[in-house]
């Protein structure tokens, strides 16, 4: 999963549309044609065909003063806000009953939306939790603070989390993960090219800037900053590359409380798991050894001034959006500004949707596809994913790399994925968590506690629930799970603006919903990562060693293919980082394009706009990748995203795609061109 772009947008099958500015051509019947409106036939689709495919509405599209990017994703969440405010004004306004989930998302809205009321609480909400850390005395207080942040969101050195056990997917296991970094990740502190070193100092500035909003004296708040900046240095040293945390056996070392207890010697793990409210553990799974070993050593070695600094950035920075005006442009201006590109911040009513989303994300989605998500929209998705399996199904039987005894465990595979579509048969309960008028930082505290109990205590020791989302259906987003073997596609992924579900040709949905995400979803289970996870969800090899050999050849032939593409100055995609994404764009575009080809207007064959429907399958495709992102912002993808940026999730497969070739009149010379005996052929 990710939470930025796992897999762009199927179609629209809400109930309704929001009809924006956007204009587009009609076809002889009348309906609009946002393929055909998309169009920039001024450039050969050969040489550049994310930007003949898109390139005439990026160019209607600047990209607003508060976002990092523009694009389809941007125009569907502007839909999703319209409802969700409309949905929380109305629950702000009602008498509703306490305790109810009206109750909790009017109050959440009506104190978040308050910034009257959170200037002139400024920092106050968090004095108690700084006082505390101003008055830790020994390292075993230390240990007992960062156990007392952890479940208040705090990024506090260590990085616990409640999951299934990879060997064993009937199991919750806790894992302990690297983390604790200010910076997205361990790059941003050692590379040494210009950009990035700007953005260490402009680092080292806001969490100065930070700390003198807090009250202290320039020649403090800049001394607390270094601290903090050369503890996270140590921190990032022993964290791992991007790439590297994409092995997961690598990443899988499974131990005894005593064992660990060894890994770092000094430190007493049960008491410390204790206060973490993780009494029922016999072991627990490192992802990172070396990184804990730092941390022991850290814990030891440290002085307690540094941890009374770091502590107080990282509490204040997970908080800063929350309090008062001058803390909330203070963390837009580095993270939004420096990071991202972004000039003015988004509305104060988006943000506050962003942190009710967090907060109280199924009580929104049950009122969410109760007005917007209908069974017949629901009805014609179920039946998409079951004609790309059955697609996917064909493909696995007719490779030539893979050995029959493994395409039967395969097929297995594949036909026990679970899709979830839509919204799930059971919505999280909130009794528990109290919503109130007093902050919106205490607001978001106890959402915090409450997701922690609910995620990290509750489950551990607890069978697994296998109809559990982790995304909620007004996500934009998508995701395979490999340890439930399960393909999640939320309801608001079927959105796409100005267009109504009966106006969409097949070529369309088959290319935007069966491609992009379905068909990409499905192929994750058969990635360069996913492949490793059998059909039960656990960590274990069903590959012949010559099916795996064979496999990994393809791999690396599609990894060096990514890493030759430079962007912005002299920024490289990172093929092994995106390996697994690369492999399922491919995949979803191949296993997608058959499913298509079974359909009435593939076989009638039939121009709309004077285009095919094989060319409206690939531009449906390139549709789910119409969008634009500031340099900063794609800057900051190459280096923390294992997804290739739009421009290249649209030619970098489709280069390897002899039927793109035949659509196009694709020829040697041409920008795209890939030689057959040299293009990826997976599935």
């Amino acid at each position: 999963m990710n939470k930025n772009l796992l897999a762009l947008p199927l179609l629209a099958a809400l109930a309704t549309a929001c009809h924006s500015s956007t204009t587009s051509t009609a076809g002889a019947d009348g309906k609009p044609d946002l393929l055909h409106a998309a169009l920039d036939t001024t450039v050969a689709p050969g040489n550049d065909f994310f930007s003949y495919a898109n390139g005439t509405w990026i160019k209607n599209h600047p990209i607003p003063a508060s976002e990092n990017s523009s694009g389809i994703g941007i125009e569907v969440q502007k839909e999703v806000y319209a409802r969700l405010r409309e949905i929380s004004v109305e629950a702000a306004k009602a008498n509703a009953a306490a305790g109810s989930n009206q109750q909790k998302i009017g109050d959440f809205w009506a104190v978040g939306i308050d910034s009257v009321k959170a200037d002139k609480l400024g920092a106050t909400p968090l004095k108690p939790e700084l006082d505390r850390i101003a008055a830790l005395k020994t390292a075993a207080d230390v240990q007992a603070e960062i156990a007392r942040l952890i479940p208040l969101g705090v990024d506090a050195l260590i990085g616990p989390n409640v999951q299934q056990d990879a060997k064993n997917s009937d199991k919750m296991a806790l894992y302990l993960w690297q983390s604790g970094l200010g910076l997205p990740n361990r790059d941003y502190y050692f590379n040494t090219d210009t950009r990035t070193k700007n953005i260490r100092r402009a680092y080292l500035r806001h969490v100065a800037n930070t700390f003198k909003l807090l009250g202290q004296d320039s020649a403090t708040a800049n001394a607390h900053a270094a601290r903090v900046m050369a503890l996270e240095t140590t921190l990032a040293k022993s964290s791992r590359k991007l790439e590297a945390l994409r092995d997961p056996y690598a990443n899988y070392h499974k131990m005894s409380l005593a064992q660990l207890d060894k890994l770092t010697p000094g430190l007493d793990w049960k008491t410390w798991f204790g206060q973490l409210g993780q009494q029922r553990l016999d072991s627990v799974i490192v992802g990172q050894p070396e990184f804990y070993q730092t941390v022991g050593t850290l814990l030891k070695t440290t002085p307690l001034a540094d941890w009374q600094a770091y502590l107080s950035w990282q509490l204040t920075h997970e908080y800063a959006p929350t309090l008062s005006r001058d803390f909330d442009q203070e963390n837009f201006r580095f993270y939004g500004t420096v990071l991202h590109g972004a000039t003015s911040q988004r509305p104060r009513w988006k943000r506050v949707l962003d942190m009710q989303e967090r907060a109280l994300g199924d009580a929104l989605g049950q009122l969410f596809v109760k007005e917007y998500f209908k069974p017949e929209a629901k009805a014609r998705y179920d039946t998409l994913v079951k004609n790309v399996v059955s697609s996917f199904a064909d493909h696995i039987k007719n490779v030539d790399w893979m050995s029959a005894p493994t395409k039967v465990v395969a097929l297995d595979k594949l036909h026990k994925i679970t899709p979830k579509v839509g919204y799930p048969t059971k919505w999280k309960n909130y009794a528990s968590l109290t919503i109130d008028r007093s902050s919106l930082t205490a607001n978001v505290m106890r959402a915090h506690q409450w997701r922690y109990k609910y995620y990290e205590i509750d489950k551990l020791g607890k069978p697994v629930d296998r109809t559990e989302w982790n995304m909620t259906p007004q996500t934009y987003n998508a995701y395979y799970n490999p340890s439930n073997n399960e393909i999640v596609l939320p309801a608001a992924a079927f959105a796409v603006p100005t267009l109504l579900d009966a106006d969409a040709d097949d070529a369309l949905v088959y290319g935007y919903a069966g491609a992009s995400t379905i068909g990409h979803e499905l192929t994750h289970g058969f990635d360069d990562e996913g492949s490793q996870f059998d059909a039960k969800g656990n960590l274990h090899e069903w590959w012949s060693k010559d099916d795996r050999k064979r496999f990994n050849q393809r791999v690396a032939v599609i990894v060096r293919q990514f890493n030759g593409y430079t962007l912005l100055d002299s920024l490289h995609i990172n093929g092994k980082a995106t390996a697994g994404e690369n492999i399922a764009d491919l995949g979803g575009i191949v296993i997608g394009l058959d499913a298509f080809k079974k359909t009435k207007q593939y076989k009638e064959g039939q121009k709309i706009n004077g285009l095919t429907p094989v060319q409206r399958y690939f531009l449906g495709y390139a549709l789910g990748w119409q969008m634009h992102f500031r340099d900063e912002s794609l800057a900051s993808q190459l280096l923390t995203d294992v997804h290739s940026p739009a421009q290249y999730r649209v030619n970098g497969p489709m280069a390897d795609v002899p039927a793109f070739y035949e659509a196009f009149g694709v020829k040697p010379g041409q920008k795209l061109y890939i030689p057959d005996s040299a293009r990826v052929k997976i599935w």
